[in-house]
């Protein structure tokens, strides 16, 4: 059975941090390209950032870039997003994905492998 389960969400202050993480069974997670992304109230899911498989490319969303950090460790099935000097509007629902390319995940998340449940973000100001 396919799981992706999230977590690491919860409630801050503007300019704080939080770190995600998102647990992978039931694939081989070291074969799958893998992403978060964020959906707010009344909003689209978008794309916030992506990593290869073998770590070798990260993408991130321009509103991201410079303050979140995705990684990944292969030896415990597990991606995760570093999120600093967080903003009001970082607040969403964060879901991971696997996916095969970055920009599969990036440009076409309709063809995503697998999705988590996501965790919640809030930021307050």
């Amino acid at each position: 059975q396919v799981q992706l389960v999230e977590s690491g969400g919860g409630l801050v202050q503007a300019g704080g941090s939080l770190r995600l993480s998102c647990a992978a069974s039931g694939f081989t997670f070291s074969t799958y390209a893998m992403a978060w992304f964020r959906q707010a109230p009344g909003e689209e899911r978008e794309f916030v950032a992506g990593i290869s498989w073998s770590v070798g490319s990260r993408a991130y969303a321009d509103s991201v870039k410079g303050r979140f950090t995705i990684s990944r460790d292969n030896a415990k099935n597990t991606v995760y997003l570093q999120m600093n000097f967080l903003k009001p509007e970082d607040t969403a629902v964060y879901y991971c994905a696997a996916g095969t390319t970055i920009g599969q995940l990036k440009g076409r998340s309709y063809e995503n492998k697998y999705w988590g449940q996501g965790t919640q973000v809030t930021v307050s100001s």
